[in-house]
């Protein structure tokens, strides 16, 4: 199966968060943790469904992903200025999900580009 570079970039990103949720204080873990790790759940899911959609129905899909991406860094951001996350690992999900979301941003560009009214004009 291949699997689309911006999935396979957060795949990763969710392997390595789901190490560090098991290290989470409790105060942490069944609150904001469990809600970043439904976080990373629903990107995957608008990346996947996207994936498999037809070009003009794919927008939707990727703006949700990003939506949830960037919902799911203020809140890694939170664990981390409440020390719930060490620096060493708030940098290496940070780093994963900087690229990512560099990915779901052009790919979001695109479809914009593509499914815009000019575009729509010249066919």
């Amino acid at each position: 199966m291949r699997i689309l570079p911006v999935l396979s970039k957060v795949k990763e990103s969710y392997i390595l968060w789901y190490k560090f949720y098991q290290d989470l204080p409790k105060t942490h873990r069944y609150t904001l943790g469990q809600r970043v790790d439904i976080l990373f759940i629903e990107v995957i899911e608008a990346i996947a469904a996207a994936s498999f959609l037809s070009r003009n129905e794919k927008h939707p899909y990727v703006r949700l992903a990003i939506k949830k991406m960037d919902t799911l860094r203020v809140l890694l951001m939170i664990l981390w200025e409440t020390r719930s996350l060490d620096n060493k690992k708030y940098i290496a999900l940070s780093v994963k999900l900087d690229e990512a979301g560099k990915m779901l941003g052009g790919w979001n560009g695109q479809l914009a580009k593509q499914n815009s009214p000019a575009k729509a004009g010249e066919k």
